[in-house]
Order: C-alpha cells, then structure tokens, then sequence
C-alpha cells in the first residue's frame, strides 16, 4: 500500500508533459523586448508567447517595454546585448524596414537575426462612406484627374503605411499629399472630420471603422483580397502584385546566438504559435497566421527593406533624428 501511494504522490506531483521540453539551458531570465508602450497588438502578442514557451522550457520569460523614436529605441537595446538568447525582440516591420531609411538609428539589419514572424495583415487606403466613389478604379481615375490634391492621413513620415501607400501610388502614376498625424486614433478623428479625403492605416486598425459604416476600404497593399473587407481590391487586382508591403510581427535577435539555444527557442515558440490560444488571439486581432522560419523571415525583411529604401528615396524623405 505505502509502495502504491508513493506511486500516487509521483503521479500526481509530476510536472506536465508541456513543461517538459529540453532546456536549452540558459544562465538568466529570458527577457523579450517590446520597443512600443503596453496594451497594443504588439504587447498582447509577445506577453502570451512568453507565458506559452515559458511553461514548455520551464524558464522564466520576462516582457519588457523599452518604446520610444517609432521603436527604434527598443530595437537598438537589443542590437547591443549579448547574443547568448538571453534578450530577444519582439516587434512589428517599422523599425526593421523602415527606420533604418528615414531615422538615423544605429543598427544596421546585420546587427539582427530575423528568428520568425507569426502573422501579417495588409495596409488599407479608405473614403468614408458617404464618398461618391465607390470603387478602386474609381479611385485610381479621380486621383489621375487631380494630381496631389487628395490627401491621405497615416501614423508618421517615413513609417511603413507611409511608405506602403506611396509605394502603391508611384506604381499606379498616382500623386496625393500625405498629411501626418500622432497615431491611428488621430487619424481617424481628423477622417471622420472630413479634414483628410483617405484614412490610411493597416486593415485591422481601420476594421472597427469600416464596420460600423465610417469609411470604405477601397485599395489594399496586399496582394489578395481581404475575406473581412469585400470592398478592397488587392494588388493582383490592381495589376501591381510586386508592390506588396505588409505590416507583420516577429522575433528578432542579435546575430550570432548559440545553434543549440537558437534552435531549442525556434523549436518552443513554434510550438506555442500552433496553440489554439494563440492562434485565437491572431484571429481575434484580424492577424492571418502564418509562421516564417529563419530564413523565409529573413528573405522577407531584406526584400521589404529594399523596397521601401527605394521608396525613401522616390519621395525625397531625408534620414532624421
């Protein structure tokens, strides 16, 4: 009987399977930057990918808010710290692909390993809907007819909707004037106002908007149609399907982490992506899912870096502190 309760006790007091994965044997908390302020999109995803991987290592994962200079100053932190895995970034594309060509940051992409990005969601240009345009092609034929009289409202010069809009309009032969705000909730009011012809900002964002009858999503930096936004036409409809530019979220790292720890990191957050609470909470945030490896991540941000430097250039935007 004692042999059989001491059997019970082990059962019972065993950790679960999900905590059991290989340590890859890490000296310090694993901390996990987030370089904007807590609450946003950006934070919900990394606070319950640490909570996730950290019961599946048994490894305490510490979130970490360093924001400030559109996220550059987070993404610096981390470019200078050890790479022994110990402090990772989680962030969106801006300071990835964009800043580099418009802010004077003090990393380079060298500096940074791209270790997997977990979803994506397109930019959308929108008309409220009391607009007498209804259509892209319509859109695209009123802005050819008035050169640089409509004006569009995004989050910042130089930021990825900035350059993602612009990147559409200079494929189309198009010319609007950029008006800049702080924050998509600025730009909404000053839409809503009438005081800009088109909101401009990522699909999610302008998702309560559309719903509820303020505006019209009309053209997409995506390259596909959104199954939420039936109104927007992507860039294969529009004839532009390299002109992509998305807005994604992903973990980076300084270059030259341990193969071991790498791999024993690639391989828990990979699993706690696939996990149904995480695939939820993508959906709920009007996030496609999909998880890039390594080198499909790495890919990605090389080509979009170049793109939008190219961009950068076209409008004559100046690197600036």
């Amino acid at each position: 009987m004692f042999k059989r309760l001491l059997l019970l006790a082990a059962v019972l007091l065993a950790p679960p399977a999900f905590a059991q994965a290989p340590s890859p044997g890490f000296e310090r908390p694993i901390r996990i930057i987030v370089p904007i302020a807590p609450g946003g999109g950006t934070d919900v995803f990394a606070r319950l990918l640490a909570e996730i991987v950290g019961q599946s290592l048994g490894q305490p994962i510490v979130v970490e808010n360093r924001p400030g200079a559109s996220s550059t100053i987070g993404t610096q932190f981390v470019a200078e710290q050890r790479a022994d895995g110990t402090t990772l970034l989680f962030t969106a594309n801006a300071p990835i692909t964009a800043a580099p060509h418009v802010m004077n940051v003090r990393y380079t992409l060298d500096q940074l390993d791209p270790m997997f990005i977990v979803g994506h969601t397109g930019f959308t240009l929108c008309v409220r809907q009391d607009s007498p345009i209804t259509t892209a092609p319509a859109l695209i034929a009123a802005m050819r007819a008035a050169p640089g009289r409509f004006t569009y409202g995004t989050d910042g010069v130089g930021g990825n909707m900035h350059l993602a809009a612009e990147r559409v309009f200079k494929a189309l032969g198009l010319e609007a004037t950029m008006v800049p705000f702080q924050g998509a909730a600025q730009t909404l009011a000053a839409f809503s106002g009438g005081h800009i012809d088109l909101y401009g900002g990522s699909i999610a964002v302008a998702m309560p908007a559309i719903r509820d009858g303020r505006a019209r999503c009309l053209i997409l930096t995506q390259r596909a149609q959104h199954p939420e936004v039936p109104t927007g036409s992507g860039l294969d409809a529009l004839g532009i399907p390299n002109e992509e530019t998305l807005i994604w979220w992903g973990m980076i790292a300084a270059r030259g982490m341990p193969a071991d720890r790498r791999a024993a990191l690639m391989t828990a957050f990979e699993a706690a992506w696939r996990t149904e609470r995480f695939q939820t909470q993508l959906a709920r945030s009007g996030v496609t899912p999909e998880f890039r490896d390594s080198a499909a991540s790495a890919a990605l941000i090389q080509g979009e870096s170049e793109a939008l430097a190219r961009v950068a250039r076209q409008v004559g935007i100046e690197r600036q502190r």
